[in-house]
Parts: C-alpha cells; sequence; structure tokens
C-alpha cells in the first residue's frame, strides 16, 4: 500500500504500561498490512510535569484535529498537580458521546464463567450524568454533585446503541437504568429509549433497573446482548462484565463521537509492571481490532482478531495475569506479540467469530434546544438553606419571614425527607435544608421578582446556599417531590 493510501491515526503512548501495550498493538497491526500512518503525541503524566494543567497539550489536540481518531495507551493522573483527568479530558473535548466495552469469552482463558458463552456490549453514555463534574460544597459538611441527563445525549447513545446491535447481528438491547429512583434524570433515559425502541422493531428491546441488571449479570451473563445505560452505570457495570471473561487485560473499549473516535484498553497504568515486559496487551490489541472496523479496515481487523484467537486457543503463550507471574509459563509481552504475528493468516478452530458490518453513528441537529413545550409556568422556588436550627424552629421561622409575599412555605427536607411539618419521622438532620416555597395562587406564573423578594426577606434570618425554580411543562411538574411529601 503506497503512503498516501495510509490512514493518519494519532498514536498516543500512555504511562506505566502504557507504552509496552500500545508498541504490542502496533506491531502487530503494522503486521496485518492495515495502511495505519501513526502520529506519535503526548498526553497524560509527562505533561503534566511540564505544567499543562488539562495534560494534554496544543500539539496532541491539532493532531487529532487533523486525523479524528486517536489510538492510546492509559494515562495517568499524578496526585498532588495537575487538574481533570486527561482520559476524561480527551473524551469531553472530541465530544466522544458512546463508550463501546465489548467481552467475550475468549479461549484458554479460563473463568467461573467459562463455556457459558459470553458475548455482549456496554454501550454507556460518555460525556454527562455525574461526570459532569459540575460539584459545589454547599454548607462545610455537605456536598453536591448535580446529575445532567439530557434529552438529546440520551437519544445519541441509545440509537448507537440499537445500530450497533444491527452492525453486528445482535438480536436484543438492554436499557439499564435506576428510575425507579431518579424518575427525572434517569426516567429521561428510560423514556427515551421506548421512544427510540419503537424505530428498531427487529431489534428486541427491554428495561432493567440497574441493581437487578448487576444481579442477572452476575447470575446469567449469557442472556445479555448490548446493554446501553447512563455514564456512572455503564462505569460500574462495564467493570463487572470484564470481571466475567478473565480481567481488564482482555476489556478493550472505543469512545465514539460524530467527529472524532478513541480507542483504548479500559485498564489503568499499573505503573509496578511497567518496563517488566511481562504485561497482558490484549486488551489494547483488542481495542486496536474496534479502531480497524470504524476505519474500515475489516480484512485487516479480521486478520488481527483471528490471530489473537488462534494464539490463545493454542495456549502456548500466555501472560502472567492467566497463568501466574511466578509460574514459570508466563510468557512475556514480546513473545505473546511475536506469536500473534506468526499466526497472521490463521483461523481459530474452537472460537466462533462474529461478523460486522459498518458502523452508522447518529447525528442529531446541532440545535441546543430539544424539547420546546407548548406552556410553561413557575409555580415555587426551592431555597437551600444552611442552618444550624433544628426543623420545628427553622420552619415557622421561614413561615413568618415570608407572611405576605407571593410565595407560601409548602415543606422543609433534609437529604431528601420531609422534615417540617413533622410527619412524625425519626431524622437525623444535617445542616443543609431544601425549604420548598410554592405559588399562594395555584394560578400564578411567578416572575422572578417574586422570587427575589422571597429570597431577600430569608436571606435577613438564614443563610441561603442555592435556589431551583419549580416549573410546569405542558401542565406536568417538573420537579419531583420530597420523601414523604403530599
Amino acid at each position: 500500500m503506497a503512503p498516501n493510501d495510509k490512514i493518519a491515526v494519532t498514536l498516543i503512548p500512555g504511562d506505566g504500561i502504557g507504552p509496552e501495550c500500545i508498541e504490542s498493538a502496533r506491531r502487530i497491526i503494522d503486521a496485518a498490512g492495515a495502511g495505519i500512518e501513526w502520529e506519535v503525541c503526548e498526553a497524560g503524566e509527562s505533561v503534566f510535569k511540564k505544567g499543562i494543567p488539562s495534560g494534554v497539550p496544543k500539539e496532541t489536540i491539532d493532531s487529532i484535529h487533523r486525523t479524528r481518531c486517536v489510538f492510546k495507551g492509559p494515562l495517568g493522573t499524578p496526585v498532588g498537580y495537575g487538574e481533570k483527568s486527561a482520559n476524561v479530558t480527551l473524551r469531553k473535548l472530541f465530544e466522544t458521546f458512546a463508550n463501546v466495552r465489548p467481552v467475550r469469552e475468549m479461549p484458554g482463558v479460563p473463568t467461573p464463567y467459562s463455556g457459558r458463552g459470553i458475548d455482549l456490549v456496554v454501550v454507556r453514555e460518555n460525556v454527562e450524568d455525574l461526570y459532569a463534574g459540575i460539584e459545589h460544597m454547599q454548607t462545610p459538611g455537605v456536598a453536591q454533585c448535580l446529575k445532567l441527563i439530557s434529552r438529546k445525549g440520551s437519544e445519541k447513545v441509545i440509537r448507537l446503541a440499537f445500530e450497533l446491535a444491527r452492525a453486528e447481528g445482535r438480536r436484543s438491547v438492554a436499557c439499564a437504568t435506576k428510575s425507579n429512583i431518579m424518575k427525572l434524570t434517569e426516567g429521561t433515559f428510560k423514556r427515551t429509549f421506548e421512544r427510540v425502541a419503537q424505530e428498531y422493531p427487529d431489534i428486541q428491546a427491554w428495561h432493567v433497573i440497574v441493581d437487578n441488571c448487576a444481579h442477572q449479570l452476575v447470575k446469567k451473563p449469557e442472556q445479555f446482548d448490548v446493554i446501553v445505560t447512563t455514564n456512572m452505570n455503564g462505569d460500574i457495570l462495564s467493570d463487572l462484565t470484564s470481571a466475567l471473561i478473565g480481567g481488564l487485560g482482555f476489556a478493550p473499549s472505543a469512545n465514539l463521537g460524530n467527529e472524532v473516535a478513541i480507542f483504548e484498553a479500559v485498564h489503568g497504568t499499573a505503573p509496578k509492571y511497567a518496563g517488566k515486559n511481562v504485561i497482558n496487551p490484549t486488551a489494547v490489541i483488542m481495542s486496536g481490532i474496534l479502531m480497524l472496523r470504524y476505519l474500515g479496515k475489516f480484512e485487516a481487523a479480521t486478520l488481527v482478531e483471528n490471530a489473537l484467537l488462534v494464539t490463545l486457543e493454542e495456549g502456548k503463550y500466555r501472560t502472567g495475569d492467566v497463568v501466574g507471574y511466578d509460574s514459570g509459563l508466563a510468557a512475556t509481552t514480546t513473545q505473546y506479540t511475536d506469536a500473534i504475528i506468526a499466526n497472521l493468516g490463521k483461523v481459530p478452530q474452537r472460537t466462533p467469530v462474529r461478523q460486522y458490518k459498518p458502523l452508522s453513528i447518529p447525528r442529531l441537529p446541532s440545535d441546543p434546544v430539544m424539547v420546546r413545550p407548548s406552556s410553561r409556568r413557575v409555580v415555587g422556588v426551592d431555597i437551600f438553606i444552611e442552618s444550624p436550627l433544628l426543623p420545628a424552629e427553622l420552619g415557622p421561622s421561614l413561615e413568618q419571614l415570608t407572611e405576605g409575599t407571593a410565595l407560601k412555605l409548602k415543606m422543609v427536607s433534609n437529604r431528601g425527607t420531609q422534615v417540617y411539618p413533622d410527619k412524625g419521622t425519626i431524622i437525623d438532620c444535617v445542616d443543609h435544608y431544601r425549604c420548598r416555597f410554592i405559588a399562594r395562587d395555584p394560578a400564578a406564573d411567578l416572575r422572578d421578582e417574586d422570587l427575589y423578594q422571597l429570597i431577600e426577606r430569608v436571606a435577613t434570618a438564614h443563610r441561603w446556599v442555592h435556589i431551583e425554580k419549580l416549573q410546569e411543562f405542558d401542565g406536568e411538574p417538573g420537579f419531583t417531590k420530597a420523601q414523604g411529601e403530599d
């Protein structure tokens, strides 16, 4: 293949064991004649040490803008310097909205689930949810993290999950949420799934509460084909699934967006093994296979996947994480890599190989507004207050302060449970209260001036830290009740 026929890819070796794993995968991909031109760039610890807080230098960002495809090793986030994780920074900078993590039973890798035919994919929303990282100390002893779930973010990753099922010939997509508790955030994800699923009648669609999903993955993992879920749920479930098939050494991932894709193993930098030529590069190699398919190089991807499976079937070269580092049977990283290269062109005899089609990545309109209600109104406000008072003192104080305003106190909650008016509960309160005020006129559409007056009155006696408007959209409340609130 001529050099001008090659596809450019940004290559980030990474930290710790990253460079050894990346070198193994690069050697195999090059030996398969994949036609990749590598642009080697930096990110992670070495960049933090140069005083770049993001861990991602401009030269790397410029390369990614050119290539639109990244193949990377794990990146470390040092303690004491640097800021956000460079891994998360890369995913967010380029809106790689879906994290795709396939797991399958691997030949020659014994687990308690061997012979069960595990072959599933977790598709995780990759940008929002708690990973938006919007946190505040609301009082010196109470922290808050905002869980942001958007209709657009949900729809993009859910559509991708159904498209992936079609591309890989899979039969079902399960949606895992905690919508029984978080009815607006996780509920948005569930409702979006149910709506989108109607457009894919060839794929079985079903919903499962996320804790039951974890239970079922341990009990009967072979029932799952594709699982689509929110960011935090997906982080936990995908690590669980990798443990079913031998651990993080066999867990690849793809971070997919409309403009850029990033391919990396799930595991970390494992610095204690760095430079010893003992690490298992399989997860990075498999991430490289995902990358080749993304680039449309299906023949090269099949060559590499088959050679990897043949090597594992033969069982002659297995790394220390499989057979034990001190067993005397462990192959070095180099030996394992050389064996895979030697097996290029061979076909596995006992391991089924899935047929893949090109994946269609959904693209939604760029308009930030995804939902336009026909009517909306402000019906109240939640004022979050830092106070050392007990509910029996705080409630009457707020009622007295807000007499004559357009709003009245409905209830006070502490950590999500109503504590005023007293309902006979036994609550160990902290100094962080949500005080819910609603319009005295049930038909009113409150003005900002009404809220300003209320806050000004409250502030004369109490320290307020946060407010949330209570809104109705198309007649439906855009807020939930506290535990025990009528």
